[in-house]
């Protein structure tokens, strides 16, 4: 169906606030208010009018959901379910599959995890080796996945696994829908160095999926899974929380508490890009701002700050007018990560010795402490450095692919002989 590219952001906001102010029934619960949100169209307006939208551009997601947090109501789930499974599903999954878990994913119902990385394919996803073995109407699958937020919680997860051992590496995945409920999942937390535990490690002994569950073609799990890559970079981009103190009622009672599972996750989250926030009144509080070596070092550190902010408004500003993301969500990793390095730098400058202490009388000794061994986590998390720089370095600068032994090469052979 063809989509409404006539009424502007303005329009929809209207349109949105008098749906909302006739339909807010704060008593609800939450899933059956998300329930009424779903069957209006405003939950995903920029989908189908065949699965629970409006045909509307891709900007018209982010007004209604601002619209309506700001009018006082709640929007649509937090977490990987809305931002990651439940857009992969909708652009490529089976109509069968959608009927399964898009309402369901809408509404809060189901709770989801990513089963992607592996201890040895992180940056190279693709050379993952769980298996997954058909038997019959159901895949049996085998082996481990880990850094897999929310999984101690999840009741479904997004899967790719190693369906084909004989094609070549990229070729040979499949994309599932998993039960994470089932025998045979095993979920064990990671204890971090900064001393939280927002990851687990899975463990798959002859688990099962229905074929039906298969989210794309057999083989095709890798252009899926780069779907989802995809909406990750816009998913983390955006977590942020929101309740009117003088609105009431069930619906934000129960929104609440979902609010405060989902960001124990990423509490740590600004010390780990470095909290350039604090330098400034963390070097006047030492008494450090008359120092010349300080001072450049923190003001290289804030000047490439405001650079990596107006690089990621061009990136915003891509997505509103319904670009697909670019190379610019590559620049944008890495000036994070750098950012990071560069405060950690500066943090230990500025507090010496007392940056490693974590119990001291100032509170802050504490923040600084954790920003140190959180920062590296930065430039590793949602694609290494080195993988961006590959990103860059093929996509904008017309540079040949990085060498791959392995390239054209039956998975089974990799590895062979080293």
């Amino acid at each position: 169906m063809a989509r409404n590219e006539t009424l502007s952001e303005d329009d929809v906001a209207g349109q949105v606030l008098a749906w909302f102010t006739e339909a807010w029934d704060p008593d609800l619960s939450l899933v059956a208010w998300r329930t009424r949100l779903v069957d209006s169209g405003w939950a995903v307006p920029s989908w189908s009018s065949d699965w629970f939208g409006r045909d509307l551009p891709v900007w018209a997601d982010r007004v209604a959901h601002h619209t309506i947090r700001k009018a006082g109501g709640v929007s649509v789930p937090l977490g990987g379910g809305m931002g990651l499974a439940a857009p992969t599903m909708y652009d490529h999954g089976s109509d069968d599959v959608k009927h399964k878990f898009l309402r369901r994913t809408l509404t809060g119902e189901l709770a989801w995890c990513q089963l992607f990385s592996e201890p040895v394919a992180g940056s190279d996803l693709a050379g993952l080796k769980t298996s997954a073995v058909r038997d019959g109407d159901e895949w049996v699958v085998n082996g481990q996945k880990v850094w897999n937020t929310s999984a101690d919680h999840a009741d479904m997860g997004i899967l790719v696994a190693r369906t084909d051992w004989d094609a070549v590496k990229h070729g040979g995945l499949s994309y599932f829908v998993i039960d994470m409920h089932q025998p045979g999942i095993e979920v064990r937390p990671i204890e971090q160095m900064n001393y939280y535990n927002s990851f687990n490690e899975v463990f798959l002994t002859d688990a099962r999926v229905p074929n039906e569950n298969m989210v794309g073609e057999l083989g095709e799990g890798w252009k899926v899974a780069r779907g989802t890559l995809a909406h990750e970079r816009r998913f983390s981009s955006d977590r942020s929380v929101y309740f009117k103190p003088e609105v009431a009622g069930r619906v934000i009672d129960e929104a609440k508490v979902e609010a405060a599972e989902y960001l124990k996750t990423y509490e740590w989250y600004p010390q780990r890009m470095g909290r350039a926030d604090l330098v400034i009144e963390r070097a006047q509080a030492m008494g450090k701002t008359n120092d010349p070596v300080l001072r450049q070092e923190m003001m290289k550190l804030i000047s490439f700050q405001r650079a990596s902010e107006w690089t990621a408004g061009r990136a915003r500003a891509a997505r509103a007018l319904g670009r697909p993301p670019g190379s610019e969500g590559s620049i944008g990793k890495l000036a994070v990560s750098e950012i990071a390095r560069r405060c950690n730098h500066v943090h230990s400058m500025i507090s010496g010795a007392t940056a490693m202490l974590k119990e001291t009388d100032d509170p802050i000794d504490a923040v600084i402490a954790e920003v140190l061994v959180s920062t590296p986590a930065q430039s590793i998390a949602g694609g290494t450095d080195e993988i961006q720089h590959n990103i860059l370095g093929e996509n904008m600068l017309g540079l040949p692919k990085e060498p791959a032994v392995d390239r054209g090469m039956p998975f089974r052979d990799v590895g062979k002989g080293n």
